[in-house]
């Protein structure tokens, strides 16, 4: 007698392995550094708006940054890692509904060559992280 494991267990044990995020690499880490350095993280939010012209910054395969300007960032630390993310090759689509990302809308990267589809990703809770302000 043969035995198969469940559809479900499988899927559950990819997304075990998954969510293990990578340790960041030195350029990863310095990059992060850079962005959040004299910022500090607010509570997380789950939806940001994308009027702001926010520019994304690939930190690794399971961290993005969204810089809304100098003095504010969001970080966004998917829910699992998405493969290929951190190259900065594809392109990068959001599938999202309205003028808001939000925690659970999905990302694709699509190669820029080829057209094809690379990884769907889905988006984590956004953190804050603003310059603190100066009394002068």
């Amino acid at each position: 007698m043969v035995a198969f494991a469940s559809p479900l267990t499988l899927v559950a044990a990819c997304g075990q392995v998954d969510n293990i995020p990578k340790p960041l690499t030195e350029k990863q880490s310095a990059v992060l550094m850079k962005e959040l350095n004299g910022k500090v993280a607010g509570k997380p939010v789950n939806c940001i708006s994308d009027f702001n012209g926010t520019n994304t910054i690939r930190v690794s395969d399971n961290i993005l940054l969204y810089r809304v300007s100098g003095r504010l960032v969001y970080q966004n630390n998917l829910r699992s890692a998405c493969s290929g993310l951190s190259r900065d090759d594809d392109i990068i689509v959001s599938e999202q509904f309205g003028s808001q990302k939000c925690k659970g809308d999905l990302i694709r990267l699509v190669d820029r060559t080829t057209g094809m589809t690379g990884g769907v990703c889905s988006l984590g809770e956004f953190v804050p992280y603003r310059s603190e302000k100066t009394t002068g």
